[in-house]
């Protein structure tokens, strides 16, 4: 069975498009076929992680994410006069 291809156009600013065609050269691969092989694995990579509710963070994002749980938070106005509420205050 023959699958019909659909085009998906994707505007870059020069930059990137220079980036992504630099890793398309060095795998040896067309910006087209380059570009269709990093997307399609990456959207099946987040609709698994979606499907079991399940949050991916790059390195980065983890390491904010750490450093943002070890920062004190100021609670504002109306969350102090909810946890007095809360406490029967």
């Amino acid at each position: 069975m023959v699958h019909a291809s659909a085009s998906l156009m994707v505007r870059l600013d020069p930059d990137s498009k220079s980036i992504v065609a630099r890793a398309a050269e060095m795998r040896h691969v067309s910006v087209s076929d380059y570009v269709r092989s990093v997307v399609v694995a990456q959207a099946r990579s987040e609709i698994q992680a979606a499907e079991q509710q399940v949050i991916l963070l790059t390195p980065a994002e983890q390491q904010e994410f750490w450093q943002a749980l070890q920062e004190p938070t100021a609670l504002t106005g109306a969350q102090q006069s909810l946890a007095a509420l809360m406490r029967g205050e």
